[in-house]
C-alpha cells in the first residue's frame, strides 16, 4: 500500500493547483484537508482519499498544463493570495485557468515571469543547485566601475540572509547599467548585492530564464511555443525537483 502513497504537498503540485511551496504554506495554515480532517504537514495521500483545499476537491494530475511568459509591470506583486494584494499577478492577467508563477520578480521590478498550473516543474527551474540562468539588466545611480564588476561577479555576502552570493556573470553596458546573469534567485538579490557596494538599483528588468526569453510587450503574455518547451524539459531532464526531496525528515521547529 505504502508504494502508491503520495505526500500532500507533491499531490497538490502534480495536480496542477500550485508549486510545492505554496502547498506547504497552505497546509500550514490548515486551508487543506483529507476526507475533511486536518492534515499534519508531511502527511501522505491514498488513492482513495479526498484531497480539498479551501472546500474545493482537487483531482488528479492533468494533462493539459498551460504554460505562459509574461513581462511583469513595475508594481505588480508576484503572488496568487488574492485576499491580500490588490495588485497582484493573477488578477492583473486575468487568465481563464487557475495558475501561479514560478517564482518572484518583486514589487518594483519587471520583465519576464513565466506562469504555469504545472507544479511538479516550478522547484526544478527555481533550485539553485540546477544552475538555470536567468539574466537581467540594471542601472544603478551612479558609474559603474571595474571593482563593481568583479566584486559582483566573484559573490558578495549578503547579511540578512547570512550567505554569500554565488559567482555570476557581469557585463558592463553603459555607464550607469549592466546585465548579471544568476543562477539562484534569493530575496531582493541584486538589489541587496548592489547596496552593499553603494549602489542603489534605479530599474532592474529580466530579459531571459534559461532558455526563453522576453519578448513581449510590458503587461503582455503569450503562451510558450513548442520548440520552447521542448528545449526548457530538456534543461531541466536532470534537475533535482527539491523541496520534497529535501524534507524527508520533519521539519524544524520556526524561530
Amino acid at each position: 500500500m505504502s508504494d502508491y502513497l503520495k505526500r500532500l504537498n507533491k499531490f497538490l503540485s502534480e495536480a496542477g493547483y500550485c508549486s510545492r511551496r505554496e502547498a506547504d504554506r497552505l497546509i500550514d495554515a490548515g486551508r487543506v484537508t483529507i476526507n475533511d480532517a486536518v492534515p499534519e504537514m508531511g502527511t501522505k495521500v491514498a488513492p482513495e482519499d479526498v484531497v480539498k483545499v479551501d472546500g474545493e476537491i482537487i483531482g488528479e494530475r492533468k494533462k493539459d498544463f498551460t504554460y505562459l511568459a509574461f513581462n511583469k509591470p513595475v508594481g505588480i506583486v508576484c503572488t496568487t493570495d488574492t485576499r491580500v494584494e490588490k495588485d497582484n499577478i493573477i488578477d492583473f492577467i486575468g487568465y481563464h485557468k487557475r495558475i501561479f508563477p514560478i517564482g518572484r520578480l518583486d514589487k518594483p521590478s519587471e520583465g519576464l515571469i513565466l506562469l504555469t498550473d504545472d507544479g511538479d516543474i516550478v522547484n526544478k527551474i527555481l533550485r539553485a543547485s540546477n544552475n538555470h540562468e536567468k539574466e537581467y539588466i540594471v542601472t544603478v545611480d551612479r558609474p559603474i566601475s571595474q571593482t563593481f564588476i568583479e566584486r559582483m561577479s566573484g559573490g558578495i555576502y549578503i547579511k540578512e540572509l547570512e550567505q554569500k552570493t554565488k559567482k555570476c556573470k557581469v557585463r558592463r553596458i553603459d555607464k550607469y547599467t549592466f546585465s548579471i546573469i544568476l543562477t539562484q534567485g534569493l530575496n531582493r538579490q541584486i538589489r541587496r548585492m548592489c547596496d552593499y557596494l553603494n549602489y542603489e538599483v534605479l530599474t532592474l528588468k529580466r530579459i531571459r530564464i534559461m532558455n526563453i526569453e522576453l519578448d513581449v510587450p510590458v503587461g503582455k503574455y503569450r503562451e510558450l511555443t513548442k520548440d520552447e518547451f521542448k528545449k526548457l524539459s530538456d534543461l531541466i531532464s536532470d534537475s533535482k525537483k527539491t523541496f520534497e526531496e529535501r524534507r524527508e525528515t520533519p521539519r524544524r521547529q520556526r524561530r
